[in-house]
């Protein structure tokens, strides 16, 4: 499986089951940072048959530091271990294709597909165009809940991911290209709605991750995508992925491995750690 898959693609995959091993799991990554109950509630009015909910806060994310965003930021990454018990209680175990999707452009179902790849899990992709192109396609939506085939933790093997903490990124800053997915108003510092301070990490350039759609909300071509991509990415460097909490960067990481131009580095903590600390220094502009 590539990092993005068709709807057609995705029609002639076999389809979930609640057996005793499924063929496919199909997670539902519909969310709203202001409404954290949004997606739920979607979800809930009509999923794609046999779609587990993943949510964001309790699925896709840690429990957050006893001192805030300081440390791990606003969406921090789970431990491996509590995100392979969870993934085995989906039933995914390291040969069951995954398919993720959502309706809000891919950020969240990217976040899905980056966890996975972390955990060294390889068949696994984002359903190009999401829910929309699901229900443009004809494709039918259910209400049923999903009876999980329960298999154990997923198994430790080495990440297919990597990441970078704070610490490192400031001793690395000039020695990286760093990109933010933030929209262009956040990272210039003219407003902030999220987190504790204004502005972006210094020499980060920003590629708000919105640019990687085309209107109708599927990702741009190839083509469009490393010619929009090759003038932000310094050549040498590694590539350091970050946005407010370490989840719209995911769809930067997607559109780049999407386009062929490899998969970079997360810094999970992103934007609402960094600025958590005073002393961290901020850019404006």
């Amino acid at each position: 499986m590539g990092p993005l898959i068709t709807v057609q693609a995705l029609r002639e995959l076999p389809a979930p089951s609640t057996g005793a091993s499924s063929p496919m799991v199909v997670l539902d990554c519909g969310f709203d940072l202001f409404d954290v109950q949004a997606g739920e509630r979607a979800y809930a009015a009509g999923h794609l048959p046999g779609a587990f909910y993943a949510h964001l806060d309790r699925d896709l994310s840690g429990p957050k530091s006893a001192r805030g965003p300081v440390d791990g930021g606003r969406h921090p990454l789970p431990a491996r271990s509590q995100w392979a018990l969870r993934l085995g209680q989906w039933g995914i175990t390291p040969t069951t294709p995954v398919v993720a999707y959502d309706d809000q452009g891919g950020c969240y179902a990217a976040r899905a597909w980056w966890m996975l790849r972390w955990m060294g899990h390889g068949p696994v992709a984002v359903l190009d165009g999401g829910k929309a192109a699901w229900v443009a396609a004809n494709g039918a939506l259910g209400t049923d809940l999903p009876s999980p085939a329960v298999v154990a933790s997923y198994p430790e093997q080495p990440a297919g991911m990597a990441t970078v903490t704070a610490a490192d990124l400031m001793q690395r800053l000039g020695r990286v290209s760093l990109v933010d997915a933030r929209a262009g108003e956040r990272y210039r510092g003219e407003t902030e709605p999220l987190d504790t301070r204004a502005g972006h990490i210094p020499g980060a350039v920003n590629r708000f991750f919105k640019h990687n759609l085309q209107p109708d909300g599927h990702f741009k071509s190839v083509q469009a995508l490393q010619a929009d991509w090759r003038p932000l990415l310094q050549a040498g460097l590694p590539v350091v992925h970050q946005c407010g909490s370490g989840v719209t960067a995911c769809h930067n990481l997607l559109a780049l491995a999407h386009a062929g131009l490899g998969e970079g580095v997360l810094y999970p903590g992103s934007w609402s750690e960094w600025s958590a600390d005073p002393s961290r220094p901020v850019a404006l502009g």
